[in-house]
């Protein structure tokens, strides 16, 4: 029996995830040096990025860190609740729709 070989065209409709914003909330007793690091280690933002994060916490009462999907926005904020209580420090991050 002969192979018949047939093309054949396919259009996905693919919807984009819905993203969330991950933000940092300005307290009156975490270190701006600590904020930093966090910004730094958790995420990945360069010296002069961090630097700037944290004057936005520190001057408007939030900022954002980072645009990602669900599930990477509920680590990054599990992330920084851990190392801030395993530290002492009250740095509360969240996640919201954008």
């Amino acid at each position: 029996m002969p192979k018949i070989k047939e093309a054949t065209e396919i259009e996905l409709d693919l919807d984009n995830p819905q993203m969330y914003k991950v933000l940092l909330h300005n307290d009156d007793y975490t270190p701006m040096d600590f904020v930093i690091d966090v910004l730094m280690k958790i995420f990945h933002k360069d010296i002069e990025s961090a630097n700037d994060i944290m004057w936005q916490v520190h001057e408007k009462g939030r900022a954002i860190c980072g645009v990602y999907v669900l599930e990477i926005a509920k680590t990054k904020v599990e992330q920084v609740r851990s190392v801030a209580k395993a530290n002492g420090f009250p740095l509360l991050a969240t996640y919201e729709k954008e």
